[in-house]
């Protein structure tokens, strides 16, 4: 009787612990060490991107999320100006780096000029989604992401499309 009423817990600690655990992918940290830019004004900015699903599947996937932190890792505040709203441009390339979609031609942007302000130890998060009708199965393919107006603020990460 001990033994089946062991065995009856155990099965739902286990069990809790299976339908306790997350099953969307974790951040991967900002890394602690900062890029050199050539441009003075970016010092102290990292990036960091994060793609989801890793590995997509063309018959069940239409679009993919994109959401790349930018995070001011220095000890002062760092201006962005853009004469536009696009703050950022996606491309998904082939890995030939031809570009197969630009986020940018599904987006409307306008010519009004801004300024981000990044304070230190502050990130920003863009969120956006991105088309694969131009991927094919089972090929590595490539998502860029960059600020135009900020060409060395650019991060890549391979990714997987299946059937």
């Amino acid at each position: 009787m001990k033994r089946r009423l062991v065995l009856l817990v155990l099965i739902v600690f286990v069990a809790g612990a299976m339908v306790g655990q997350d099953v969307t992918p974790t951040p991967t940290p900002t890394p602690n060490v900062v890029p050199q830019y050539k441009d003075p004004r970016l010092r102290g900015l990292a990036l960091d991107l994060q793609i989801t699903p890793q590995t997509v599947k063309l018959s069940e996937v239409r679009q993919i999320s994109v959401k790349v932190t930018l995070a001011n890792l220095s000890k002062r505040p760092v201006t962005l100006d853009f004469p536009t709203t696009q703050r950022i441009e996606i491309y998904l390339t082939n890995s030939a780096g031809e570009v197969l979609t630009k986020w940018s031609e599904n987006h409307a942007i306008a010519e009004k000029a801004g300024t981000i302000l990044v304070n230190p130890s502050e990130r920003i998060e863009y969120n956006e989604t991105i088309s694969t009708r131009e991927l094919t199965p089972n090929k590595v393919f490539i998502a860029e992401v960059f600020f135009p107006q900020f060409l060395e603020l650019r991060i890549r990460q391979k990714f997987l499309a299946v059937p």
